[in-house]
């Protein structure tokens, strides 16, 4: 089938990948526009452009996506995996076979934008991904495949993202080879079932200490690897990148308890969480390890320093 990709971010890459080594023809790859990376202001293209570079296919870059970007481009099908914007009824009609979406997230529960961190942050048990056809709602259409994934209790964004590109890579072929034959079964969503994925506030990373170690843990682990969990000490912003629950009858919230070789144990609402890896804006913000604080750290992370949610 000719195909027109469209979509942004690593996720997304992955699946291009798979395209890009299938007997498919891709016509086009549509992503967002270069963006200024976190340090400087030099342009960085999206992991979805880099990969069509590479494989030198066609690159549309708009900043509001309109059928006059793509008519020109005879399609039977358009695949879209966390492009980034609302497509239209018009684009969403122009190709013969119409469009397909990979979403993040077992439909309905977690329609729209951060379903793999707002997953996290509930304590899902399981997710996965599901293919469903594009209408004008926001990931309503019917429902062509899906496949569950266990979320387990140290499981990140980063690893979820990586699991549903492994299971969901094999998923879109098998689901292409459907379409081409035309023997898709389509099963509408339960709307009175859907839960919405709000796009996600970098605010919603700063580490209530006042919240139960299991929903720090949360936070962390849904935060990981962007925008990063933080909190305050004193008036410096560290960034916290992993750690765990651990029991303890101190829970004194926010509070530095223990420091040792596996970490910083801090008081939470309830039991403790311990940080395996932190981060200070030092330098060129080398992430610490237990052992990394405890060699020539511990002036700073002393025992029974406070934790803020916030400075002031």
């Amino acid at each position: 089938m000719k195909i027109l990709f469209a979509g942004t971010p690593e996720f997304a890459a992955g699946f291009l990948e798979s395209l890009v080594e299938s007997e498919h023809d891709i016509v086009g790859v549509i992503t967002q526009p270069d963006k200024p990376g976190k340090r400087g202001k030099k342009l960085r293209p999206s992991p979805v452009k880099q990969l069509a570079e590479q494989a030198k296919l066609l690159v549309i870059q708009p900043t509001r996506l309109a059928l006059n970007d793509i008519k020109h481009l005879e399609c039977d099908l358009m695949l879209v995996v966390a492009f980034g914007q609302i497509l239209k009824p018009d684009v969403l009609a122009h190709p013969k076979l119409g469009c397909i979406n990979i979403h993040a997230s077992i439909l309905p529960r977690w329609r729209g934008a951060a379903p793999i961190q707002r997953a996290i942050l509930a304590g899902d048990k399981e997710s996965g991904v599901t293919l469903i056809r594009m209408d004008a709602g926001l990931d309503t259409g019917d429902m062509l495949a899906k496949s569950v994934v266990p979320i387990s209790s140290l499981d990140t964004t980063a690893d979820l993202l990586n699991k549903f590109t492994n299971i969901g890579q094999p998923l879109l072929l098998e689901t292409l080879k459907l379409v081409d034959e035309r023997t898709t079964k389509q099963e509408p969503q339960d709307n009175d079932a859907a839960t919405y994925a709000h796009k996600i506030q970098k605010s919603e990373a700063m580490i209530d200490w006042q919240q139960d170690a299991q929903q720090v843990d949360r936070v962390v682990r849904a935060f990981n690897p962007d925008p990063v969990a933080f909190t305050f000490l004193d008036t410096t912003r560290v960034k916290i990148h992993s750690g765990r629950i651990v029991k303890t009858s101190l829970c004194e919230p926010g509070t530095i308890l223990e420091l040792s070789s596996k970490g910083l144990t801090v008081g939470c609402g309830d039991q403790a969480y311990l940080i395996e890896k932190i981060q200070l804006p030092i330098g060129k913000g080398a992430i610490l390890s237990g052992a990394d604080m405890l060699n020539g750290w511990t002036d700073t992370f002393e025992i029974g320093s406070t934790f803020k949610e916030k400075v002031g």
